[in-house]
């Protein structure tokens, strides 16, 4: 007997996204009936979140425009959680869990192998500093700063972004050069984004499961970069679904339980209608 879609669900799930690749094109428009079937999903009371590379100030458009009200948001890959103040359509959010290391050594670092690149630091209090203008970024509560300004206080990320490598150069640097104080992934274009040691989306989204009460076994994560891979892990671990992209690449996808069609072909939309 099929229940009616009114009625609470048999279990309540805890359905982690990912953005970029997974729910947004790359000219910032939605996946083919993402909106509606987030917007089903919510309505049978599961808990519909974003587990996003992106900061909060790049991510909370895309929460208005989903009309996503969830009681948490997984921002900066997992070195800030944001918590829902107030209730209503359109609910406030605030800081409420952080990460933070002091960037110095790895700024230094990086520099000497990629003296030409962008860089951009996150702060605890969600403030930005840059060294030059990212054309893809949004720079709201961001500003411009000298390179040695940008470890002056310990950070929650740092940014790289180099147009002159792919994605496959930032791996095969990371490869050369260890990154062993800090955890890291190559977003989908050319940039690398570095979290402290140990803090990737699967730490933010475990501390969120148990604040939230959900079994492991009824986590839902969906994305497409290299940067999904420990919320893969996490999730299958602990006998939940880890759900790749199709579009992804292949070290990203076997990491995956399973897999779902493309961004421009609605796989998201077509994971959640089967739900």
């Amino acid at each position: 007997m099929v229940a009616d879609a009114a009625e609470p669900p048999r279990e309540r799930l805890l359905i982690a996204l990912d953005v970029d690749g997974t729910i947004l094109l790359e000219d910032e428009t939605y996946s083919p009936g993402v909106v509606d079937a987030i917007a089903d999903a919510q309505r049978a009371g599961h808990e519909v979140m974003l587990a996003t590379g992106r900061s909060w100030e790049s991510t909370r458009h895309i929460i208005v425009h989903l009309a996503l009200t969830p009681e948490y948001v997984v921002c900066s890959n997992g070195a800030v959680i944001l918590k829902r103040a107030g209730a209503g359509e359109s609910p406030a959010y605030e800081r409420f869990h952080t990460e933070q290391f002091d960037a110095t050594e790895v700024l230094t670092l990086l520099r000497d192998h990629l003296p030409s690149a962008r860089y951009m630091v996150e702060l605890p209090s969600g403030r930005r500093l840059f060294t030059h203008h990212m054309d893809d970024w949004s720079l709201a509560r961001a500003d411009r700063v000298t390179f040695e300004e940008l470890s002056a206080q310990p950070v929650s990320r740092v940014v790289v972004v180099s147009e002159e490598d792919t994605d496959e150069d930032f791996v095969d640097l990371v490869s050369r050069i260890g990154l062993n104080e800090v955890s890291y992934a190559v977003g989908w274009s050319a940039w690398l984004d570095i979290a402290p040691q140990g803090v990737d989306k699967a730490t933010g989204l475990e501390l969120v499961r148990a604040w939230l009460g959900i079994e492991a076994k009824d986590v839902v994560v969906i994305g497409d970069g290299r940067n999904d891979i420990g919320m893969f892990r996490w999730a299958r671990g602990h006998g939940g679904r880890a759900i790749a992209m199709a579009q992804g690449p292949d070290e990203v996808r076997s990491e995956a339980s399973e897999s779902t069609a493309s961004v421009t072909e609605g796989g998201v939309t077509a994971v959640l209608k089967a739900l």
